[in-house]
């Protein structure tokens, strides 16, 4: 029964919040928003609890009646649209985001906005209550709120907003229009009926506001309430206590010209206050002096407030684009993505990193991963070179000559927040540039690539702020290389050597060492190997493929000449071992990159890609590309150095097993003492069971072509199954007589 009696004070808190909403009373409002944040910071599922609730619930009536009535045949806790419509918790959230939406809409002090925006960000982690938070005016409202002020009217937008005005009238429409005429019930005077009227025209059917170009869905309501404020929200902060000897004004971050006019006037008030006293008294100076002080703290504390409203209202954006399918939609319709990339690029012209850059990031990732569109329109509109430069200004990026940025190597680490940041530039790049090696670029855009692919290069050898956010920045840096095309990666190596370089063969190879670095740890982790092994291992194929010295230097480090032969390729801790042991993985693609590396390495030299690996492991490569006979079928073009063998390979090599690639014990003949008769018995009796397999598809057996790949052998035993046949019927037969 505690569950009960919780969930019950639960509902009378959200009941009571709505009532504040309706009254205007943004003290009581805030204050019961601040408990209820407070207690749901950490809530991401309810209607997890919502189930648990009921189970607690049914539970207690049972061992109560001791019966029970009915006994489903799933769980009615999963039947979502008929369970959700008859959950009371489910449409008393969808009746708060509904309020919320109208609330943030109109005059509110930054606290209040602030808190507000908070809980509908809990709220919008909710998928089942979303419904108020996915039609455009809540779109465009909390779009505008995270400062996401330029959006163009999209062609054909009259008839859509039609349609989703519609929905939303039919969806939550009455909580607005209660909300809004109990707001002018609360006043004690006749002068409410123009501001409420104001408000709700703006707030019910928003479809003139919210097709403005370039204004707010809420500048237009906002900029009325500034100057016609419903006097039931300044009677209402009364009641509380509060000192509002004026009216609160709007703080909307996209309607900073209001705010300013009011903070003006009350400056000049002041001034010509004191002016019109011709004997200033030091006192009056001083008490002046204390109040420009405390002006400059109301100023900052404000500007806090509009921080972090805008990064709570993008927080919300995005968990909302992140749940909705429909919400995805919208934003796409509604050209988000325009607005969005402006508020970056004007980041980027000001040289300025602001609070809420990294929830503009996570939203523009969000947005290229879910919808396809999007990246195409990204890539068309420059989205290249703009995350370019936003990665260069994250990382206070330094050129030193073409295509090299300056490293400084006593520079602290890189903090979380710098880190993550360029991690969601990373991860949007890579949506827009996924296809981009498949691509033959031109003059202009393989320049911006090389600028790119030496910007990555730096990300590489960042060190950050803990080993983790380090080897996260790495992966996703890996990944965007791994899309550039293959000839633009020429300036990772073209860099100048110094004291602490890698270097082989005159050439710096520190990038290449950081890789190669970084596929070590990932084999080590052995955790989701496919989406985290694979980019650097395709990276350094192509890598070995284009660049002569890449290759003899990852041979030295992973191919060193055999010594060893008592152990199979496979065993062991080197490198070389735990790729072996990659190629016969049950996941095709880990696989086939671990063993293209090697084989690449071998120079693409069957009886060399043999020797180092058993023709038991290369054999799945082989098989796939006709090369089992041996030979050397490849386009690609190798220098022309051999491969020399060490003196204990040498010794060896007589002994070696090609199939395991070691040196095998000496093995008894299983044949010895057995006569030629007996020898020819055991002969038939396997090709007998061999046969059996085959004709039940247990097994197929195959051979090698004359053109290296694996054919059926069909033809060649289908005489011997005939034969087995017969052979089989006739012991049949005399058995019987």
């Amino acid at each position: 029964m505690v569950c009960v009696c919780v969930c019950e004070s639960m509902d009378m808190d959200l009941e009571r919040i709505i009532q504040c909403i309706k009254q205007g009373d943004q003290v009581s409002v805030q204050t019961h928003l601040d408990h209820y944040n407070t207690q749901y910071a950490e809530c991401f599922f309810f209607n997890i609890e919502e189930r648990e609730r009921r189970k607690q619930k049914e539970l207690d009536e049972f061992r109560k009646n001791k019966m029970r009535d009915f006994v489903p045949d799933s769980d009615p806790d999963f039947n979502s649209d008929s369970d959700d419509a008859e959950d009371p918790d489910l449409l008393l959230r969808r009746r708060l985001a509904a309020a919320l939406v109208w609330f943030i809409r109109t005059q509110l002090q930054p606290g209040v906005l602030r808190v507000t925006l908070r809980t509908l960000r809990i709220l919008s982690r909710d998928r089942q209550a979303l419904a108020p938070l996915v039609t455009d005016t809540a779109l465009l409202t909390l779009a505008h709120l995270g400062g996401i002020t330029s959006l163009p009217i999209p062609e054909g937008q009259e008839e859509d907003e039609e349609e989703g005005h519609d929905a939303e009238r039919e969806d939550y429409g009455h909580v607005l229009s209660d909300v809004s005429s109990d707001a002018c019930k609360q006043s004690d005077t006749g002068g409410c009926s123009r501001g409420a009227n104001a408000n709700t025209s703006s707030l019910a059917v928003s479809n003139v506001d919210a097709n403005v170009v370039g204004a707010s869905p809420t500048q237009h309501s906002l900029a009325q309430a500034s100057t016609q404020t419903c006097p039931a929200l300044v009677t209402a902060n009364n009641s509380q206590g509060g000192a509002m000897t004026l009216p609160s004004v709007a703080r909307d971050p996209c309607c900073t010209l209001s705010t300013e006019t009011c903070h003006g006037n009350l400056r000049s008030v002041s001034t010509e206050t004191c002016t019109a006293q011709h004997h200033c008294s030091p006192g009056h100076a001083r008490e002046e002096r204390d109040e420009e002080r405390d002006e400059e703290v109301d100023e900052e504390e404000k500007e806090e407030d509009d921080q972090e409203g805008r990064r709570e209202a993008l927080k919300a954006l995005c968990n909302i684009i992140y749940n909705s399918q429909r919400a995805q939609e919208r934003v796409s319709a509604l050209r988000l993505l325009y607005g969005l990339s402006d508020r970056l690029k004007q980041g980027i012209s000001a040289k300025a990193l602001h609070s809420g850059q990294f929830y503009e990031l996570r939203l523009l990732f969000l947005l290229t991963a879910l919808r396809p569109e999007l990246r195409v329109q990204l890539q068309q509109e420059r989205g290249v070179s703009m995350l370019t430069a936003a990665l260069e200004q994250c990382l206070s990026v330094q050129w030193g000559e073409e295509y090299e940025v300056l490293s400084d190597h006593r520079a602290p680490p890189v903090s979380k927040e710098v880190s993550q940041r360029a991690v969601e530039i990373l991860k949007t790049l890579f949506n827009i540039t996924y296809s981009f090696h498949r691509q033959e670029p031109d003059e202009e855009d393989a320049a911006l690539y090389r600028r790119l692919a030496a910007v990555l290069r730096h990300c590489l050898l960042l060190t950050c702020d803990g080993e983790e956010l380090t080897e996260e920045l790495q992966g996703h840096t890996v990944n965007v290389l791994s899309a550039l095309p293959l000839q633009c990666l020429d300036v990772l190596l073209s860099v100048h050597l110094t004291e602490s370089s890698q270097e082989w063969e005159g050439v710096n190879m520190d990038t290449v060492h950081t890789l190669l670095t970084f596929m070590e740890r990932r084999l080590d982790r052995g955790q989701k190997l496919k989406e985290k092994l694979t980019p650097v291992l395709n990276l350094l194929t192509e890598s070995c493929r284009a660049h002569r010295e890449t290759r003899h230097y990852l041979r030295q480090q992973i191919l060193p000449p055999l010594r060893d032969v008592v152990l199979r390729p496979e065993q062991g801790a080197t490198v070389r071992g735990r790729l072996v042991r990659l190629m016969t993985h049950v996941d095709t693609d880990i696989k086939h990159c671990a063993a293209e590396l090697l084989f690449v390495l071998c120079k693409e030299n069957v009886s060399r890609f043999v020797k180092y690996t058993g023709y038991g492991n290369a054999a799945g490569l082989l098989a796939a590309r006709g090369m089992l006979s041996g030979g050397q079928v490849t386009h690609a073009q190798y220098s022309s150095d051999s491969d020399s063998d060490t003196e204990e390979y040498r010794e060896a090599k007589g002994r070696i097993n090609p199939v395991t690639g070691r040196v095998e014990k000496e093995q008894p003949d299983p044949m010895e003492g057995m006569t030629e008769q007996e020898k020819e018995q055991e002969a038939q009796r396997l090709i007998s069971l061999f046969n059996r397999l085959s004709r039940d598809k247990i097994i197929q057996p195959v051979g090698v072509t004359t053109g290296g790949r694996l054919e059926p052998l069909c033809g060649q035993m289908r005489g011997s199954t005939v034969e087995e046949e017969e052979s089989e019927g006739e012991s049949e037969e005399e058995r019987e007589k």
